[in-house]
């Protein structure tokens, strides 16, 4: 029989429906249930394509026994971490600071009032690796909650108190400038692998917003090595087995230092990200490779991903069936030699074996290689090599494809709408700004609703219950503002300007600081806040980007005072901890850089308007349309010069002289004359 998680909308929760553990979604009832059933709740967060969340859930909550205990001692919870990401926050700090790490599926033990007094991840079945099992966690919690509840009591709100006295540091007065920025390529330079490329040793991450930000500092400053870093990087994850060599698209993480084996799973957020950053560096370089990996990242977005309603998908999983009725990690993505000569023959499966590093002995589990691209030469067929390609993907089409987590997150789709715009206006590409818009439509109708207040996810057309964090306003105006610049559509302007409203009004603290939740949101036993970055840009860094970009349209002088403030912690951080804020640089290149205004009066996706999306000052804004309408204020009584086409920069309150030339244009945004 179903439990109460059977009506929620979370992919995650719906996949525990049928656990024989009585679920309750994070809710007032289940609380008052424990408080007056005088039990503790045991709180088990994780999300719908993490490997080890499926594995606790087979091994503990498919368990009979296991069950019963935890409904006869417990009020057991279910989160879905990327529907309630405060939730997750809150207690996940908690669990960091308690055992020193922390990760998913998380686990962890509440009073009534919500404190936790112990904390853990994945416990398994049985005692191994000197870790307990699950079943005595849950045994030794209670005779804890029974026979010392005093005890339980002083820890729990020990740990209230700690969390509560956890100051942030904002970086006093002032903003981050040409020193902090210094400190922080050079922070990263510290941190380069120089000879796999990427940052710090396995597991890697790709550090999309670090990229981001080297860019940019190399757009402002001509700095070469901050260009190289960037490119290198691309190129081997590009390379290597994190990217999906036969239809595109990033798995989440390396487990090694060299980009070989991934962590299968692919998310929205990682792709939308990367999509952007591909498509960024090839306005920096020309790179053949970063235009065709931009590509085939969006094409992945839109046909992997993309709902019948217009939105994005979360993700998908890591694990498939292998073709033996078991579900393994990625089953889907590998090959053995056997396999490629089944699919192509033998001549063509040596080529292949050869082209894409697949070995007797294999790269990943079992025998079983992960598709990379080692070689670099130009030796190889181009025609030969897309034929295996569409034969090995032909093939691929067989085998049971992994699951797909269908919710819609506000943040991650507005992160889709700013790369698929972009990618789209830059490569002529007009299909992919039709998605951007179509998805944008959807966050308006379902997750904005009438009162334009964020929903944070969406089912099928629903909106969930979960209010909008920061992110998700951060996110969503980004993607916002990108679409206008792209089609000249100034409602996208007006819409960014509500949602960052609600920022300053609902999230911004004294002294610039920002909140991950609404001061009217639910209280939980801390209000989170963190400017780091993670898999996406912090809330904090992407709403004091969003307001930085709307105060360069719109002249707004309070959102470019509260874009200043908040951009005082990447003061603090820059210079410390820049792999852990470098969307917060990247926005920080923008203030120094101005960011430039440029109006185009003319034609939307005519050739003045294209240099102008294409130019490489740092941030900069773009408005393109008729100088007739108040759409954008930026075009308000800049006229066409003598019938053409006329684009206007602004920077730091200077203008430059108009022009209708687009080799001066592209120079006066750091471009290259004549650049397509």
């Amino acid at each position: 029989m179903p439990n109460r998680l059977a009506h929620q909308t979370s992919p995650y929760l719906l996949q525990h429906a049928d656990n024989p553990v009585d679920w309750w979604p994070w809710s007032p009832e289940a609380f008052e249930e424990a408080r007056e059933r005088g039990v503790p709740v045991v709180l088990s967060v994780g999300y719908s394509s993490c490997h080890w969340c499926h594995v606790f859930a087979v091994e503990s909550f498919e368990d009979e026994a296991t069950a019963a205990y935890m409904n006869a001692h417990f009020v057991p919870v279910k989160v879905d971490r990327e529907e309630r990401p405060d939730v997750d926050a809150v207690y996940m700090e908690a669990v960091q600071a308690a055992t020193g790490q922390g990760g998913w599926p998380m686990t962890v033990f509440l009073t009534a009032d919500g404190e936790p007094f112990y904390f853990g991840t994945y416990f398994p079945p049985e005692p191994r690796h000197g870790m307990p099992s699950f079943r005595q966690i849950l045994e030794g919690v209670v005779a804890a909650w029974t026979e010392r509840p005093d005890e339980v009591a002083e820890v729990a709100g020990r740990i209230v108190h700690d969390l509560a006295g956890r100051s942030l540091a904002h970086g006093g007065e002032g903003l981050p400038g040409e020193q902090e920025l210094s400190q922080a390529l050079l922070g990263l330079t510290r941190d380069y692998d120089e000879k796999y490329a990427g940052f710090g040793g396995a597991p890697k991450f790709p550090p999309s917003m670090t990229i981001e930000f080297l860019l940019r500092h190399h757009a402002r400053t001509g700095a070469e090595g901050a260009l190289q870093m960037a490119a290198d990087t691309c190129e081997a994850m590009a390379r290597g087995g994190m990217y999906d060599q036969l239809a595109g698209g990033f798995a989440r993480y390396s487990v090694d230092r060299e980009w070989v084996v991934p962590h299968f799973e692919k998310m929205l957020y990682d792709n939308a990200l990367l999509c952007r950053v591909y498509a960024h560096l090839w306005r920096a370089t020309g790179s053949g490779l970063a235009r065709r990996v931009a590509l085939e990242t969006a094409d992945f977005i839109v046909g992997e991903l993309r709902t019948a309603e217009g939105g994005f998908a979360s993700a998908l999983d890591a694990d498939s069936e292998d073709g033996g009725g078991s579900h393994v990690e990625g089953a889907f993505y590998v090959w053995t030699p056997a396999q490629l000569r089944e699919a192509l023959g033998e001549q063509d499966a040596t080529f292949a074996a050869e082209y894409f590093g697949v070995t007797e002995a294999g790269t990943f589990e079992e025998g079983k290689s992960v598709l990379q691209l080692p070689r670099t030469d130009d030796a190889v067929d181009p025609d030969r090599a897309a034929d295996v390609r569409a034969r090995l993907l032909e093939a691929r089409e067989e085998r049971a494809r992994p699951g797909r987590d269908d919710k819609v997150v506000a943040a991650w789709n507005g992160l889709a709408i700013a790369a698929l715009a972009e990618t789209g206006a830059y490569f002529d590409r007009p299909d992919l700004i039709e998605r951007a818009t179509e998805a944008a439509d959807l966050l308006v109708r379902v997750h904005m609703g009438d009162v334009a207040r964020l929903s944070r996810t969406s089912k099928d057309g629903r909106a969930g219950d979960n209010a909008g964090v920061l992110e998700d306003y951060g996110d969503v105006a980004e993607g916002f503002l990108a679409l206008a610049a792209v089609t000249g559509e100034g409602v996208w302007l007006e819409f960014a300007g509500f949602l960052l409203d609600i920022v300053l009004q609902h999230f911004t603290g004294e002294g610039g600081q920002l909140y991950d939740t609404a001061d009217d949101a639910e209280q939980l036993i801390r209000r989170p806040q963190d400017p780091t970055d993670s898999a996406t840009p912090a809330g904090w860094t992407a709403a004091a980007g969003a307001l930085l970009s709307y105060a360069a349209h719109t002249g707004s002088e309070a959102h470019r005072a509260a874009a200043e403030g908040a951009l005082g912690v990447v003061k603090a951080l820059g210079p410390r901890v820049p792999r852990f804020i470098g969307w917060g640089l990247a926005v920080a290149e923008a203030l120094l850089d101005g960011p430039r205004e440029v109006a185009v009066a003319g034609p939307v996706g005519g050739a003045l308007h294209r240099t102008a999306l294409l130019g490489r000052a740092p941030g900069a804004v773009v408005a393109a349309g008729d100088t007739g309408g108040a759409e954008f204020p930026l075009l308000v009584d800049r006229p066409m010069v003598g019938g053409a086409p006329t684009a206007y920069v602004c920077r730091h309150f200077v203008c430059d002289a108009p022009t209708t030339d687009r080799d001066e244009l592209a120079r006066s945004l750091g471009s290259s004359p004549s650049d397509d």
